[in-house]
């Protein structure tokens, strides 16, 4: 039993790595088309975006799902997209509330989007949930299967992602203790901070004065991570 419960969390740690790594790559490329920098994504230092690593655990998880007991298979692969569409809708609804709510941090902001709801979601990106789950469903699932399965079978990669996760944990408690500092400060100025504008000044500020921004610690440099929230909020009350 041990050896089964060992190999099944070997499995769901192999997918949470690829899925938090590729989501990491995906809003790396998408900052730099949009910002025209280089922004590393999400509130930790390294390449990892736990969001994505759990929304890959819910694909692959519900895409697993036996829904033989819908006779239609047409409508077993509908369900299966609404299962997934709705699942990483709430997880992103929920990892955003948590980090409003608990450290007066906004990862990501829909603000601007029709229908947003908190600027946590909207619909556009709720659909673009959906494209996913029918990409993922239809063309990607059988190969992250026997990936898993691959990885799960060759004890070295144990080794590795016991390696990863050591890191990662480190990393957690390092930009935990940087978001707990930023949650300080928000709280005695009453505002939720964007933490990609924060990084966005950041890197500009650094450009400005022709200096080299740290790319994996943007907010560790001379200044106090206070005096940079006073020149990010300055800025933020000079565009209203």
């Amino acid at each position: 039993i041990n050896g089964v419960n060992m190999k099944i969390i070997s499995q769901l740690s192999v997918i949470f790595i690829i899925g938090g790594t590729l989501g990491w790559l995906n809003e790396l490329i998408f900052r730099r088309i949009v910002h025209k920098k280089w922004v590393n994504p999400g509130f930790l230092t390294g390449p990892c975006l736990p969001l994505y690593g759990c929304g890959l655990l819910l694909l692959y998880l519900i895409s697993s799902i036996d829904f033989s007991f819908i006779s239609s298979p047409v409508l077993q692969k509908i369900v299966v997209v609404l299962a997934i569409t709705v699942a990483m809708t709430g997880i992103e609804y929920i990892t955003g509330l948590i980090f409003i709510k608990g450290m007066n941090l906004k990862l990501w902001d829909y603000s601007d989007r029709f229908g947003n709801i908190q600027g946590i979601i909207c619909p556009l990106f709720t659909l673009c949930w959906g494209v996913l789950g029918v990409v993922y469903y239809l063309f990607v699932h059988k190969y992250i299967v026997g990936a898993v399965n691959w990885i799960s079978e060759n004890p070295i990669y144990s080794y590795l992602e016991g390696l990863y996760f050591g890191v990662f944990i480190v990393d957690m408690c390092y930009s935990f203790h940087v978001v707990t500092k930023i949650k300080k400060w928000a709280k005695e100025h009453n505002v939720v901070v964007k933490y990609e504008d924060l990084k966005l000044t950041v890197k500009n500020k650094m450009d400005q004065l022709k200096k080299k921004a740290s790319f994996i610690f943007m907010l560790k440099n001379k200044n106090s991570i206070n005096e940079e929230l006073d020149i990010y909020n300055k800025e933020k009350a000079d565009k209203k």
